[in-house]
């Protein structure tokens, strides 16, 4: 049996708001993609570091090829395809691209005050609690 490879969202499950927001994109987007939390992902298969995949969310292609931050959200949108396309193509532009990069930093860097996010956010991922 063989099997394709797949694209694959990866995303930090120990975060409310982004386990939030994930969930979201799934019941609205459907993307065509593997949607993992990096605490049950094998990293070294997909070709990525821990301390990037605690950085930012992660678009992995079956070449290998990572994007990550805004970019990730940009491909997320193009795999769902339909009108979600056309914002996930303008976030892939300059000067859209540098916009978006900037958004996703400011909102990462305090998405342990976001919605959802719980006061074991807030700690560093070796001194959380089992989830």
């Amino acid at each position: 049996m063989r099997t394709e490879p797949v694209l694959v969202l990866v995303y930090d499950g120990d975060r409310g708001f982004c386990t939030a927001s994930v969930n979201l994109a799934e019941r609205r987007l459907r993307p065509r993609c593997a949607i993992t939390p990096w605490q049950f992902t094998d990293l070294d298969a997909l070709g990525v570091t821990q301390r990037r995949a605690e950085h930012e969310a992660l678009w992995v292609t079956p070449t290998g090829a990572v994007h990550g931050g805004a970019q990730a959200v940009a491909k997320l949108l193009l795999s769902a395809g339909r009108g979600w396309a056309v914002p996930g193509a303008l976030l892939t532009l300059p000067p859209l691209r540098w916009l978006a990069h900037g958004a996703y930093r400011l909102i990462a860097n305090n998405r342990t005050r976001m919605p959802g996010a719980t006061p074991a956010c807030a700690l560093p991922h070796h001194h959380r609690p089992p989830t």
